[in-house]
C-alpha cells in the first residue's frame, strides 16, 4: 500500500461564523466567511483537515442564544459540529499525518482539535467519507435501546425525511416491524419514503389533523414511537399508543426549525393515557453510549455494502456553501443527512 501524501498546510484557511443572532427566518446573511490564519496545535493536540462536514436541525437552535442542554453558537466566532477530517499534524505523536477522524469542528477547513475528541476511522468501513457522517446511530440505539422494538410492531416516526427518520425507517424493518408509518411535509417527500426508505404508510404535515391522518395510517395502534418532532404529533401518537407502547424521544423539530426562540416543543400529554396504557416515554442521546457509533458503522456498513440499507444525503461542495445547506435543511428541501464537503 502506497505512503499516503499529506498536502501543504496553508498560511490560512477558511472559517463560517455567525453574524448574528438567529431570530426570524434563517437566511445565508446570518454568517460570514472569514480567511484567518491556520491554527497551531497546541499540547494534546492535533491539525486536522477537515473533509465533510454536516448541518443539522440542531445547529439552528444554537444559533437563536436560548439555554439548552449544549453550548449556543457565538456571534462573531466560527460553529462548530461533527465532520470527517485527516491528521495534518500531530506534534505529541499520538496520532499519524494521513489517519483518518472524525471530530466536533466543522465549518472550517483547518482545525486545532483535542486528541480525546477525535475518534479513529478506518476508511476500509464505509464506502464513502459522508456516511460517516450519517444520524443512523440515534435512529439505531433509539429504536433499539430506548425503543426496545420488537417482531411485528408498529411504529411512527416523525420527521421521517431528516437525517434520523429517513433512515430509521429502514431500520425499522431490519429490526422487525410489522408495520412503519413516517410524518413529512410535503406529498413529493412522502412518496420517496413510501417507495424507497421502508414505510408502509405517511403523514403529511398541513393536509388534515395529524390524529386523523394516523388512525388511517395505524388502525390497530402505535406500539413504537421514534419522535423528532415534538408537539402535536407527540399527543397524537399518544392517542393511539397501544398498552405498553415504547416512545424514544431524540428531537424537537417543531420548535427547532421554527427560529420562534423557544427551546423545547411544548405538549400537553394525557397522563390517565400514558398510566391506563402503560406507556414508556424515554428520552435517546447518543452522549450516554458512547460504544453506540462504532457499533452503528458495523451495521450500516454491513447494510450498504449488501445493498439492504441506503444513505440518504445532500452533499453541497464548497465551505462556501454551508450557509446555504443550513438554510436549505431549515427550508425542509431535502430529504436524509445535509452535508458539505470542503
Amino acid at each position: 500500500m502506497p505512503p499516503t501524501v499529506v498536502p501543504a498546510i496553508p498560511a490560512l484557511h477558511r472559517e463560517v461564523r455567525l453574524a448574528r443572532r438567529g431570530d426570524g427566518e434563517l437566511t445565508e446573511g446570518h454568517f460570514i466567511i472569514a480567511e484567518v490564519p491556520v491554527p497551531e496545535p497546541g499540547p494534546g493536540q492535533v491539525l486536522v483537515r477537515t473533509r465533510v462536514m454536516a448541518v443539522t436541525a440542531a445547529m439552528r437552535t444554537q444559533m437563536a442564544g436560548m439555554r439548552l442542554p449544549m453550548a449556543s453558537f457565538v456571534a462573531g466566532e466560527a460553529l462548530w459540529g461533527s465532520a470527517v477530517g485527516e491528521v495534518v499534524a500531530a506534534p505529541d505523536g499520538g496520532f499519524t499525518p494521513g489517519e483518518l477522524v472524525h471530530h466536533p469542528y466543522g465549518w472550517r477547513e483547518f482545525a486545532a482539535v483535542e486528541e480525546s475528541r477525535l475518534r479513529r476511522l478506518d476508511p476500509e468501513e464505509l464506502p464513502s467519507l459522508a456516511a460517516h457522517l450519517s444520524q443512523g446511530a440515534t435512529a439505531w440505539g433509539a429504536l433499539r435501546l430506548a425503543a426496545e422494538i420488537r417482531p411485528g410492531d408498529t411504529v411512527f416516526v416523525t420527521g421521517a425525511a431528516g437525517g434520523v427518520g429517513s433512515l430509521a425507517g429502514q431500520l425499522a424493518r431490519r429490526l422487525g416491524a410489522g408495520r412503519v408509518v413516517g410524518s413529512t411535509g410535503s406529498e413529493r417527500k412522502a412518496a420517496r419514503l413510501r417507495a424507497e426508505l421502508g414505510y408502509d404508510d405517511t403523514i403529511v404535515r398541513g393536509a388534515g389533523p395529524i390524529e386523523r391522518q394516523l388512525r388511517r395510517a395505524a388502525p390497530g395502534g402505535v406500539d413504537v414511537l421514534l419522535d423528532t418532532v415534538g408537539g402535536e404529533q407527540l399527543t397524537a401518537a399518544l392517542a393511539l399508543a397501544r398498552p405498553d407502547a415504547r416512545f424514544a424521544l431524540v428531537g424537537a423539530l417543531s420548535s427547532q426549525l421554527g427560529g420562534s426562540g423557544v427551546s423545547g416543543a411544548p405538549v400537553e400529554l394525557d397522563t390517565a393515557l400514558v398510566i391506563t396504557r402503560r406507556v414508556a416515554l424515554r428520552g435517546f442521546g447518543l452522549p450516554a453510549h458512547p460504544d453506540l457509533p462504532q457499533e452503528w458503522t458495523k451495521e450500516f456498513g454491513q447494510g450498504l455494502r449488501e445493498g439492504s440499507l441506503v444513505f440518504p444525503h445532500a452533499l453541497l461542495k464548497g465551505i462556501e456553501q454551508a450557509p446555504r445547506a443550513l438554510c436549505e435543511l431549515t427550508q425542509g428541501r431535502h430529504i436524509g443527512a445535509v452535508l458539505v464537503e470542503l
